[in-house]
């Protein structure tokens, strides 16, 4: 349920749900003229770039108010609210402020019951935006972030106009359950801290405070889009024989090390093998492709480690430990191995994840805490680990690179998510891990958004196809738990036109999937 509000945060007479955004979508951006016929050969070879729309300076942009988490359980009584705070940021705001924010939140989530039995999951007011989860029985974690504005003058008077379209609730319910993913990847859930604990209720708030302000730092709301919904898993594409091989060299290794229950293979940023359920690796791939490779880059670029080639029995290798020992041939520091919570046959099983990586290619081994991890096992792995997985990830880089240069820009953007193994594959997305960007209009990416949340709330199978203000079509499909959406700027073209080169572009891109048409 989406609760509205006005800036003072009174309560309405009402809370009502969005019924029919596609309705909407298509009042904003579908006023157009009649488009007049063209040829194919027109929408073939006149393939204008994605056009920016030419809109206001926003000012304002989204950030982060406050963050936080609290249990009412723990404080029912009058004077006791305090208690009912587990973690709050910004850590410096007053106590009473702290109360206060938290009170409102029970009040709504209160209100919100009488009319539906699903829970209030965000409030809208002028200014700001807040979110809201509850991820395990009686604890609330809840994200405010600020709407960004434009300024203009009108007969004078400077005008302030909030853009609250800007602000979508599934990216941001999205971008709060990562959070909490995230958390419950490195210290299990909420009751689990507690009941390892002895109920002591100050274990769990250190847990959160020692991670949330470490992540918080990390987040970026300004920058999250539908592939934060998605949250899916780019898949690295290899032959038979070669994927053969990777599989023949992950059994190997978890047949001569036992202490290796789970592993996962990546090359590039991309998986190539998992043995993890999808959940569990959907949030360990987000980890390691957004904090843990890069920030093993940037100390290599640094000159922090070194990068010359081991030599163990007579063969050369370049690899080694990212989590793990520093240095193989120092056997006084073991290094810093994360453990991990995983949800397979046992819930919060607790695991060592050991990663070792040799060129582009890399091997995520977790072993559970119940073994015992030391330098001699991280030694044998390194002699197991590093000529075999030299090899393997040169013949593959030759492969990755044949298909980059017989691979060209494709002509329209588009983003593809199957639901079923959570494969993932953007055009429209830039390759920047410290400063994410995207090739076409910021409107037309949330246009993407807004048709995905109705495909997905009304759950069926469909199309979907738009012409926005800035002359580009956007195209969403959906298909047997498969997403597909193309950006096309054929501003002369019509519906059929445009439907027949979505088709073309499915066929050629696509040949293996399934649409239905």
């Amino acid at each position: 349920m989406h609760a509205s509000f006005d800036e003072k945060q009174e309560i309405s007479t009402s809370c009502c749900c969005n019924s029919d955004k596609l309705s909407k979508i298509f009042t904003k951006y579908s006023h157009r003229p009649p488009c007049r016929q063209s040829s194919d050969q027109e929408i073939k070879h006149n393939r204008a770039p994605i056009k920016q729309s030419k809109s206001m300076a926003v000012k304002g942009g989204i950030s982060l108010i406050n963050f936080f988490v609290f249990n009412s359980e723990y404080g029912p009584r009058e004077g006791d609210e305090e208690k009912k705070i587990m973690y709050y940021y910004p850590k410096n705001d007053h106590i009473d402020t702290k109360i206060k924010q938290i009170g409102l939140c029970e009040a709504i989530c209160k209100f919100t019951e009488t009319f539906s039995d699903k829970p209030c999951q965000s409030l809208h007011t002028q200014k700001t935006r807040q979110t809201y989860l509850e991820p395990e029985k009686d604890f609330w974690i809840i994200m405010t972030v600020s709407v960004p504005y434009t300024e203009k003058t009108k007969d004078g008077q400077p005008i302030v106009e909030y853009r609250e379209e800007d602000v979508q609730d599934c990216v941001y319910e999205a971008l709060l359950k990562q959070a909490y993913r995230m958390f419950h990847l490195f210290n299990g859930t909420f009751e689990h801290i507690l009941a390892k604990n002895k109920k002591d209720v100050q274990c769990l708030k250190q847990r959160l405070e020692h991670f949330y302000s470490r992540y918080l730092q990390t987040l970026k709301p300004q920058f999250c889009d539908i592939l934060d919904i998605f949250c899916g898993i780019h898949f690295m594409p290899l032959d038979k024989n070669t994927f053969l091989r990777v599989q023949c060299f992950i059994n190997l290794l978890e047949a001569k090390f036992s202490a290796v229950k789970y592993t996962a293979f990546l090359y590039n940023d991309q998986l190539v093998w998992s043995g993890l359920e999808q959940e569990d690796m959907r949030i360990m791939y987000k980890y390691l492709t957004t904090s843990l490779f890069p920030t093993h880059l940037e100390q290599e670029l640094l000159g922090s480690t070194t990068t010359s080639p081991a030599r163990v029995q007579g063969s050369v290798h370049y690899g080694k430990f990212i989590t793990g020992p520093p240095d193989i041939k120092d056997d006084k520091s073991i290094g810093k191995i994360p453990r991990v919570y995983l949800n397979t046959s046992e819930e919060n099983e607790e695991c060592y994840l050991l990663v070792y990586r040799a060129h582009n290619a890399s091997v995520c081994m977790l072993i559970n805490v119940s073994t015992t991890l030391n330098f001699d096992l991280c030694q044998k792995l390194d002699v197991f680990l590093g000529p075999q997985l030299t090899n393997l990830a040169s013949d593959i880089g030759e492969q990755y690179s044949k298909r980059l240069s017989v691979s060209s820009d494709p002509p329209y953007r588009y983003i593809y998510f199957n639901h079923m193994n959570l494969a993932q594959k953007t055009t429209v997305h830039t390759d920047n891990k410290k400063v994410p960007g995207v090739n076409i209009p910021q409107d037309t990416l949330r246009l993407i958004s807004d048709i995905s949340s109705d495909m997905s709330r009304n759950g069926e199978d469909g199309e979907t196809i738009v012409k926005t203000a800035s002359d580009n079509w956007v195209v969403g499909k959906r298909s047997d738990q498969r997403e597909f959406y193309v950006v096309i700027n054929q501003k002369n073209a019509n519906l059929i036109e445009i439907n027949e080169e979505v088709k073309r572009l499915c066929a050629s891109h696509f040949n293996s999937i399934f649409f239905l048409d």
